[in-house]
């Protein structure tokens, strides 16, 4: 049976989630204004002869069957995998709102591939599926994107056809599991040893070919899959969307994930809260509550992170007075291996709680969490570009002034540009600036120069240009210097108020391509009383940049919280309760489609972030967000890290907790035994 919600198909949002297959799996996928479903239409109006009609089917209903696409291509897909339980396409990353996106597949043929516009997603979405023209030619101006199917053979694997690879940066990985105690430690029923799986994450920086991957969809198969690993002694890790720049959710002997348990359990109006099943991504949560007239209180910067990661890292948005979101956490379950499933709360289980709400999947397998939610509200997001001098002369009464800001630090430019979001309130919403796309003028001026020959680049978004300016010479500062100097044009060329919407719609931004990121959290006095040392750092930190002739490109992003009691928390302080803390994340592009090129990019970041930690960390009291370190890869740089870690946090009592939960320690990864030790 396949449940199509027609009607959010149809609306011009940024993000729609169609119910389909039998376990109800939730395909995240985004129209947005620029690539709205009469493109869709337009693109395949001529293929209609050859597209089976659905809709003539009972059960599959859609109305005027082309203006649904997406969700027909979806559904060919799943018809041509039925022995796959249930698939999740990332659909998202197809239909962007911007007009093109680029994406690496990182198969066997390492090939890149490029949509550009609704027709060329439609395109590439009916070649998948094996559609043609009638002439015997794929469909689509793009190469075919290679679909994950089931492998009959294994019976359970989600993988690519061709590598064999799991790549979360374009299909949901899924498996079908039964429940046994099988003593391999994973739920398919088998006791020999499974076909390793590669699994890569987001943003396209760590792979792992992990050797079990188990997918439950009921409480007791999460049970039994973390009894079983423990039993017999075996990892066990828990993953999530994979979105963690520093892939610490991926594990070579055994991963988990939680995908396929993702049900919103209730919404309670009255109490303003929300109960989910981890698996959840915040975009499902934030659609379910929009209907009840809730939202959550922040978000970060995109929303495809499942419910249970997201609070497990201490994810966080920007708002001087608005705590990450693992304080929006009112209770949790958590299936643990040495003491079997729990529900934590501050009124049962207080301190432990607390730990576990934010404990980085090493104390248990969060199944459930219950969010404090806030009455759903529009935001009204002004974008100005000021000088270095004017952001630290109007700072104090900025962060006081507005519920969200964010600063974006263009190196080697005095420009920094400052995103403000407000309620609209009982007022009547303002005009928003139009946009005709002049505004990337300066980009697609300088591309001419460097590149005669570009062609039409009238699709191309403003990521999608800075992205192909970098790629020419990404590590030349004299050339990211340019491209620098281009972006600030172009945010010059958008002031004024920017956005009115819904506060999910309006808190998340383009984060870009594939790229590395480093971001740290560091205290700034009180929102009464800012210290000032948020500014200092980054004015330190941009003097090193230039000072050293670092090839550093924009944006360098900060924003603020106020702190969190999650002991683990980047920003807690159990000193006080009123601490301003500041977040400052520092990227590079990985903007280049040859592996040299990416590995010199790595090498090249690698150091910046080395800089950084050297010169600004400890003179601040800078710690590196969990989803962001990068364990060192000798052992007296990890000894270091243990000890700045274990001066900051309770890590003896964190310890203790996993030798209560976890006394074996399945659900460790390197990435938890570096930091923290292993308790065997």
């Amino acid at each position: 049976t396949v449940y199509v919600r027609e009607a959010r198909s149809r609306l011009p949002r940024v993000q729609r989630t169609p119910r389909i297959g039998p376990n109800s799996v939730w395909c995240g996928w985004r129209v947005g204004a620029g690539v709205t479903i009469c493109l869709l239409k337009a693109g395949v109006k001529r293929w209609a002869g050859q597209v089976p009609r659905l809709t003539d089917q009972p059960g599959y209903n859609l109305g005027r069957p082309f203006e649904s696409i997406a969700i027909e291509a979806l559904i060919m897909t799943m018809q041509a995998v039925r022995a796959v339980r249930a698939a999740a396409v990332r659909q998202s990353r197809w239909l962007l709102p911007a007009a093109s996106r680029s994406h690496r597949h990182r198969g066997e043929s390492r090939e890149w591939w490029e949509i550009v516009g609704g027709t060329a997603a439609a395109g590439a979405l009916a070649a998948s599926v094996g559609w043609t023209d009638g002439n015997g030619d794929r469909l689509g101006s793009v190469p075919a994107i290679r679909v994950a199917h089931c492998d009959a053979a294994a019976g359970k694997k989600w993988v690519d056809p061709e590598s064999r690879k799991v790549d979360f940066t374009h299909t949901r990985p899924t498996t079908t599991t039964t429940t046994d105690t099988d003593t391999d430690g994973d739920t398919d029923g088998d006791d020999s040893a499974d076909e390793s799986v590669e699994l890569t994450n987001w943003s396209g920086t760590h792979s792992v070919a992990t050797d079990r991957f188990a997918q439950p969809t009921t409480l007791s198969e999460i049970e039994d899959a973390i009894a079983a690993a423990h039993t017999a002694g075996l990892k066990l890790r828990v993953v999530g969307s994979a979105i963690s720049p520093n892939g610490c959710g991926l594990s070579e002997h055994g991963m988990l994930s939680l995908s396929l348990y993702d049900e919103i359990v209730s919404i309670d109006t009255e109490a303003q809260t929300v109960r989910v099943q981890a698996g959840a991504r915040v975009s499902q949560v934030v659609d379910a509550l929009r209907e009840h007239g809730l939202t959550l209180e922040n978000y970060a910067s995109i929303r495809e992170q499942q419910i249970g990661g997201f609070i497990q890292v201490g994810a966080h948005g920007t708002g001087a007075a608005i705590p990450p979101v693992d304080e929006q956490v009112i209770s949790i379950q958590l299936v643990t291996p040495g003491r079997g499933t729990l529900t934590l709360s501050d009124a049962a289980g207080g301190e432990l709680f607390r730990m576990a709400r934010l404990g980085l999947g090493a104390l248990g397998v969060v199944t459930e969490v219950t969010l404090r939610c806030v009455p759903r509200h529009q935001l009204v997001e002004e974008t100005a570009v000021i000088t270095r001098a004017d952001a630290r002369e109007g700072h104090a009464e900025r962060l006081r002034r507005n519920k969200h800001v964010r600063y974006m630090w263009v190196p080697y430019v005095d420009a920094v540009v400052v995103v403000t979001c407000n309620p609209v309130g009982d007022r009547d919403p303002p005009d928003v600036r139009p946009w005709n796309g002049a505004a990337l003028r300066p980009l697609v001026e300088l591309l001419g120069e460097i590149d005669p020959e570009a062609g039409d680049v009238s699709n191309l978004s403003f990521a999608d240009l800075r992205d192909k300016l970098l790629a020419f010479d990404p590590l030349n500062v004299d050339h990211v210097k340019r491209v620098n100097h281009a972006e600030a044009d172009f945010w010059r060329k958008t002031v004024g108020v920017t956005k009115v919407d819904d506060s999910d719609q309006v808190l998340g931004f383009d984060c870009g391509g594939s790229q590395w990121v480093n971001e740290v959290a560091l205290p700034a006095g009180t929102l009464a009383a800012p210290s000032m040392r948020d500014i200092d750092f980054m004015e330190h930190l941009l003097s090193e940049i230039e000072t050293r002739q670092i090839a550093a490109p924009s944006p360098i992003e900060q924003r603020w919280t106020c702190q969190s009691t999650s002991p683990m928390s980047l920003v807690s302080d159990p000193t006080s309760r009123t601490t301003l803390f500041s977040w400052v994340g520092i990227i590079m592009y990985l903007c280049v489609d040859d592996d040299a090129g990416r590995d010199a990019i790595t090498q090249a970041f690698a150091a910046y972030r080395d800089m950084v930690a050297t010169e600004l960390d400890s003179p601040y009291s800078a710690y590196q967000h969990w989803a962001k370190i990068e364990v060192p890869s000798n052992d007296e740089a990890a000894t270091a890290l243990r000890a700045r870690l274990a001066g900051r946090f309770p890590v003896g009592a964190f310890n203790d907790a996993r030798r209560i939960l976890d006394p074996k320690g399945v659900l460790a990864n390197d990435f938890i035994t570096h930091l923290f030790g292993d308790l065997l």
